[in-house]
């Protein structure tokens, strides 16, 4: 479908919530909010200053009233992924509850129930992920009306206006559309006989694996066809689509392919040097290789930095805190050489009063000094897996397949990410964060994109 400018008014989706916690009462923000601790000795700016460098300027459009829904922990945790699911990267796109993660381009009624995702009347609209996706597989179910006209976008722009050369358009559509259910719009048709007997308003499941110029698409397990893009796209949004008709969409997940290792293969307990690593031995703290080749942050104050350098990227990360108190952290974006200089991604299983919906200090997976996790997803003195995806200014976080964070740094350009925005690739610091660390870190992935 070519989309008119006209239909297209960028919106982006807020949620004001209402914390419920793991069997307690709903309590407001302001009742609830807690002091985040320092993770860094180095002097930032006052918080007050990092809060009104993202507020919107005059040229911004106007925003929606936010929507009030209660979050409940015990619902978003329902839907972490199985461990051997988020060992292989995969991560829910929508959480069941919220559109947390999305932007909203065109009106129409977006609505959530029973976790699945319904839209029926409105604009041409357009739901796409808060942050572009490159070389990647995705799975989601779908449900519509006979005569719906629907589709998934992806390596999207917010606002698409020909699908033959600025996105993937997968389309749901009658037997006498153009591009009927399973084609892909203007790229590669699908005749209505090859999916045999299908009835649209029963729940199908899409698989798509894009990778490089190489589209695959498979409906309920029949691969239908892989697709080769004369002039591949880069990474872009992943969007589902309201154009005619009901349709709903659930289970919508995704995982990043093509990435390696950042840990040697042949890690020995003892070894002084790490390949790809750096090591600071005059620091207090440490970095051992345990028997089961881990890698222990320990000890005091320390850190791993890689040799490379990443601007965007797909970080996948195993990790396990010993109980209550651990900090550690992620750096990415870091200034090579120097102590922790860069974006932080924490590490922090802690929360206050027992309620998931309350970090005790930035919460793992959150932005520190930036923006909270808005749920601890991982349990104590348990491996967990997080999927940190960086693009530009955007930075968004998964821990056990539920998305955490998302935080765009709308600061001004500085070569310092303490003072500023930086775009630069820099260095990746595994932190051991003082005398009291315990955590140990596994298959640490990273996936490199392109701008």
């Amino acid at each position: 479908m070519i989309f008119s400018k006209r239909f297209w008014h960028f919106l982006p989706v807020l949620l004001a919530f209402t914390l419920v916690g793991c069997g307690g009462s709903a309590e407001s923000p302001d009742e609830t909010a807690a002091t985040a601790t320092s993770d860094s000795t180095d002097t930032e700016p006052p918080q007050s200053e990092l809060d009104s460098a993202a507020e919107p300027t005059a040229d911004e459009p106007a925003l929606l009233e936010p929507q009030i829904i209660e979050l409940n922990a015990d619902q978003l945790l329902e839907m972490r992924l199985p461990a051997a699911e988020t060992a292989e990267g995969w991560v829910r796109l929508f959480d069941g509850s919220t559109l947390y993660g999305w932007n909203m381009a065109g009106t129409a009624n977006w609505t959530i129930k029973d976790q699945a995702l319904t839209v029926d009347t409105g604009e041409v609209s357009l739901l796409c992920t808060s942050i572009p996706w490159l070389d990647f597989e995705f799975k989601v179910e779908f449900r519509a009306d006979a005569e719906t006209n629907s589709g998934i976008f992806f390596r999207s722009p917010l606002m698409p206006m020909d699908p033959e050369i600025d996105c993937y358009e997968l389309n749901i559509a009658p037997p006498d559309n153009a591009f009927p259910t399973g084609s892909l719009v203007k790229r590669q048709k699908v005749e209505p006989e090859n999916l045999g007997e299908f009835d649209p308003t029963v729940w199908h499941t899409y698989f798509v694996r894009i990778v490089g110029d190489q589209v695959t698409v498979k409906l309920d397990d029949k691969e239908l066809y892989t697709y080769t893009d004369p002039a591949p796209l880069g990474a872009g949004r992943i969007g589902l689509q309201h154009n005619s008709g009901r349709v709903e969409f659930r289970n919508v997940v995704a995982r990043p392919v093509g990435m390696r290792s950042l840990l040697p293969d042949d890690l020995q307990p003892g070894a002084e040097e790490i390949a790809g690593w750096k090591r600071y031995p005059e620091m207090a703290g440490k970095f051992e290789i345990t028997p089961a080749g881990e890698l222990h942050a320990l000890g005091g104050k320390n850190q791993l930095e890689t040799t490379e350098q990443f601007a965007d990227f797909a970080l996948l990360v195993e990790a396990k805190t010993a109980g209550e108190g651990q900090n550690s952290g992620i750096f990415f974006r870091c200034i090579p050489g120097e102590e922790m200089n860069g974006y932080e991604c924490q590490i922090n299983n802690d929360m206050l009063e027992g309620n998931p919906l309350l970090p005790a200090d930035c919460g793992t997976g959150g932005i520190f000094r930036r923006q909270d996790a808005r749920i601890i997803a991982a349990d104590q003195d348990e491996w967990f897996r997080l999927l940190l995806v960086v693009h530009g200014t955007e930075m968004v976080a998964w821990v056990n397949g539920i998305q955490v964070s998302e935080w765009m740094d709308t600061r001004e350009p500085d070569p310092n990410p303490r003072r500023g925005q930086r775009l630069e690739a820099g260095t990746i610091i595994l932190q051991a964060h003082d005398p009291g660390t315990d955590v140990l870190f596994r298959s640490i992935q990273v996936l490199p994109y392109e701008r």
